[in-house]
């Protein structure tokens, strides 16, 4: 079963190499990763999408609270909650070909970020089953690079994780 972590870590350098070896030594795969400094300089909200069975998630879960960098870990896909994904996608856009990548774009909320002459660089967020959609509806022939961020997320109402 797939599982959204959200932790809570001390912003110091050696912190996400110490959290990915803690994956790769136990042969967890980590799907999506992210991380960024909260509101508090000094922490950093990572996500991790992994699966696994409760069991194991319950093992990453006690083996990540015994790292001294890790502050606190929520399991998101335990409750409700939001998830998201940044994607680029760098498409060839020539004639009549133009107006339907816009269309499309439209349809799934994208944006245009870049034009060229033979290019649109396309801007879309969402969950991944939408990026996944947007992907499968234009012609891999056009598709010329796709950057995604990975997953983020966040607990649904007035839960919130904090210090």
């Amino acid at each position: 079963m797939r599982h959204i972590l959200s932790l809570l870590v001390e912003n110091e350098a050696g912190a996400l190499s110490r959290i990915a070896g803690l994956f790769s030594a136990r042969a967890f795969n980590i799907e999506s990763l992210s991380v960024a400094p909260t509101e508090d300089a000094s922490v950093s909200r990572m996500t991790v999408v992994t699966s696994g069975s409760d069991q194991i998630i319950e093992q990453i879960h006690k083996q990540l609270n015994k790292l001294v960098d890790v502050i606190k870990v929520v399991d998101l896909s335990e409750s409700p909650h939001i998830e998201r994904e940044l994607m680029l996608v760098k498409v060839q856009a020539k004639g009549e070909v133009r107006e339907e990548i816009k269309r499309m774009t439209d349809i799934f909320r994208g944006r245009i970020v870049d034009v060229s002459d033979n290019t649109y660089t396309i801007e879309v967020t969402g969950d991944g089953a939408k990026l996944g959609a947007f992907l499968q509806g234009l012609d891999p022939r056009q598709i010329l690079e796709v950057v995604r961020t990975g997953t983020s997320g966040i607990a649904r109402g007035e839960k919130a994780i904090r210090l």
